[in-house]
């Protein structure tokens, strides 16, 4: 299964794809999408078509989106919202399940501790991924809201096929 993985942002969306076979997870890509424009649209648009290429090139079967926490400033939070908004749209566009995980379930799954700070994330990341290199911070948390989907979604497939069996 592979699986593309989307850290969500107006300036900077990470995204990460793996490849779960099994138990095994292996790195493929990761990168960073940065928005160009002057106007709000404008940087959408280049989101949406950054990322769109993204799925051509490596026609994930899956993907995950970090859920938006809200902050103080409203403003930020709508418009990350709408970056949110972008990595939802394009999987879905492609027919891809999108699977949603809060920061601290991403956290737990990968280091163990929902409360980790981004360098714990980056290093489990590594650890869990050999030879990746991390393009972005925003790359690592995409990668790891990746291996968060295949290990939750894995074990999903895994229950339902036993239940047929």
């Amino acid at each position: 299964m592979r699986v593309l993985g989307i850290d969500p942002g107006l300036r900077n969306m990470g995204w990460g794809v793996i490849d779960m076979d099994g138990s095994r997870l292996s790195h493929v890509a990761n990168g960073t999408c940065r928005s160009e424009g002057d106007d709000l649209a404008e940087r959408l648009l280049s989101l949406y078509a950054q990322l769109t290429e993204i799925i051509r090139l490596y026609a994930p079967q899956t993907a995950a989106v970090e859920q938006t926490f809200v902050n103080k400033d409203g403003a930020a939070t709508l418009k990350l919202g709408q970056a949110r908004g972008i990595a939802l749209l394009v999987p879905a566009q492609y027919g891809l399940h999108v699977g949603e995980y809060a920061p601290n379930k991403v956290k737990k799954t990968v280091v163990g501790v929902g409360h980790a700070g981004k360098e714990q994330v980056a290093h489990m990341v590594k650890m869990q991924l050999p030879g990746a290199v991390l393009h972005s911070a925003d790359a690592a948390d995409a990668l790891a809201i990746a291996i968060c989907h295949a290990h939750h979604a894995g074990t999903a497939h895994r229950v339902a096929r036993r239940a047929l069996a």
